[in-house]
C-alpha cells in the first residue's frame, strides 16, 4: 500500500464540505490550520504540493446572503467571483507563517482540452513548483459555462495531476473510501483497502450522492481514479474532516488506494507516442546526441521541418538520415521554427518580434 511520505509530487483535493461550515458559510479556521501542517510536513520532506481547493462559491453564497438551494449559473459566478478572493487570501495566511509562497491558479476544462493551453499551463505550473510555490488550483467558476466546465473538483483534480506529473493524488472526502454499497443504508458494506483494476463492477458500486455542498460523488472520484491511474498516477480516497487529514492516512486512517501500473514519466511518453504525427522535424547530429542524454530540443540543432502544424501538435523527430528518432510536443509550430530553426535561443525573441521559451520541444514533451 502506497504512502503519503513516499510521494515526488502531490495533488491534494480538497472539498467544499470540508472547508466551509455548512451553517455558518464560514471557513473552518482550526481545520484549515491543520491542513496547513500538514502541507508543511510534505514540503519539509521535499514533496512537491499542488492544493485543488473547492469553496469559492461555498463562501461567496454566504457573503452576498443567497440562498442555501441551487443557484442559477449568474449567481454561482458572483458568489465565486466573492469567495474566490477570500479563498485565495485564507490559503494565503495559514500558509506564510510556515515560510510557504502560495499562488492562486484558475482553470476551465479548455484548458486541458486545447493543447496550446494545456501546455502553457502545463509549463507555468511547473515553474511555480520549482520555485518552491503550493498552486492553489480551483476552477474558473466566474467565466466558466456549462460548456467548458469540468462541473466537480475531484476531475479537475485528477487532470491537475496528469498536468503537472503527480505520483499520487488525494480526495479528501467525507468518506473514507470505496465501499462495496453505501454503509449508511447497508450494514454489511465493506471497504475496499487498495483497487489495483477499475472494473465495470467498481464502477458499478459507485453511488452519485454528493453533499449539500459539494458537487461530486462517489462516481465522479472512480472517474478521476480512472484518470490519474492511466497517467501513472496513485489515487486515495480518505476521510478528510479530522484537524490533521494527511498526518492521519500517514498513519494509517481508513482509505482506498486506486494503484497505478506505471509511473507518471512513462505514462506520458506512452500518450505522446500514441499520437498521430503532424508534421516532423530533422536534426543535426549534436541535437541527436543531445537528445539521447535527455536533453530537451534546442531550435540550434534544428535542419528543417515539415508541415503545416501548430503549437501542441505532436511531430516526429528525425535523424539527419530521416530515421524517426521519437515524437514530442512542439511549442511553436512549423512557420516559427522556420524562422527560428539553426539559431540559437537567445535570437528567437528578436527573430519571432516576442518573447519565447528556449526550448522547441521539453523533454517531458518528448519520447526518445
Amino acid at each position: 500500500m502506497a504512502t503519503l511520505s513516499a510521494a515526488r509530487r502531490v495533488v491534494i483535493k480538497i472539498g467544499s464540505a470540508l472547508l466551509v461550515d455548512r451553517t455558518t458559510g464560514a471557513l473552518r479556521a482550526d481545520w484549515l490550520l491543520g491542513l496547513a501542517q500538514d502541507v508543511s510536513w510534505l514540503k519539509g520532506l521535499g514533496i512537491d504540493v499542488v492544493l485543488v481547493s473547492s469553496g469559492s462559491i461555498a463562501l461567496g453564497r454566504g457573503v452576498l446572503g443567497l440562498p442555501p438551494t441551487t443557484l442559477a449559473l449568474e449567481q454561482s459566478q458572483a458568489a465565486a467571483a466573492v469567495g474566490q478572493i477570500r479563498l485565495a487570501r485564507a490559503y494565503e495566511e495559514v500558509l506564510a507563517p510556515h515560510m510557504i509562497t502560495t499562488a492562486q491558479v484558475l482553470v476551465t476544462l479548455e484548458d486541458s482540452a486545447d493543447r496550446r493551453r494545456y501546455l502553457n499551463s502545463r509549463a507555468t505550473m511547473e515553474q511555480l513548483l520549482s520555485l518552491g510555490v503550493v498552486p492553489i488550483v480551483n476552477e474558473n467558476d466566474t467565466v466558466a459555462t456549462d460548456e467548458i466546465r469540468y462541473g466537480d473538483n475531484d476531475r479537475l483534480a485528477a487532470q491537475i495531476a496528469v498536468t503537472v506529473g503527480a505520483d499520487q493524488l488525494i480526495l479528501l472526502s467525507d468518506v473514507d473510501g470505496l465501499y462495496s454499497a453505501n454503509p449508511s443504508i447497508d450494514p454489511t458494506a465493506t471497504r475496499f483497502d487498495v483497487i489495483d483494476t477499475i472494473t465495470a463492477e467498481i464502477e458499478a458500486m459507485a453511488g452519485d450522492a454528493g453533499s449539500g455542498l459539494s458537487k461530486g460523488g462517489m462516481k465522479t472520484k472512480v472517474m478521476a481514479a480512472r484518470t490519474a491511474t492511466a497517467a501513472g498516477c496513485t489515487m486515495a480516497i480518505t476521510e478528510g474532516s479530522v484537524l490533521r487529514p494527511l498526518t492521519a492516512l500517514e498513519n494509517g486512517a481508513n482509505a482506498t488506494w486506486f494503484t497505478a501500473q506505471i509511473d507518471p514519466a512513462s505514462a506520458r511518453k506512452l500518450w505522446i507516442t500514441a499520437m498521430k504525427p503532424r508534421g516532423s522535424v530533422t536534426l543535426d547530429d549534436g541535437a541527436v546526441a543531445a537528445l539521447t542524454r535527455g536533453k530537451s530540443l534546442l531550435p540550434a540543432g534544428v535542419r528543417a521541418v515539415a508541415g503545416p502544424f501548430e503549437r501542441g501538435d505532436a511531430i516526429a523527430i528525425q535523424e539527419p538520415s530521416g530515421r524517426v528518432l521519437g515524437a514530442g510536443l512542439s511549442r511553436y509550430s512549423s512557420d516559427e521554427i522556420n524562422l527560428i530553426k539553426g539559431r540559437k535561443s537567445a535570437e528567437i525573441e528578436e527573430l519571432l518580434g516576442y518573447p519565447a521559451r528556449a526550448a522547441l520541444i521539453h523533454r517531458d514533451d518528448m519520447a526518445v
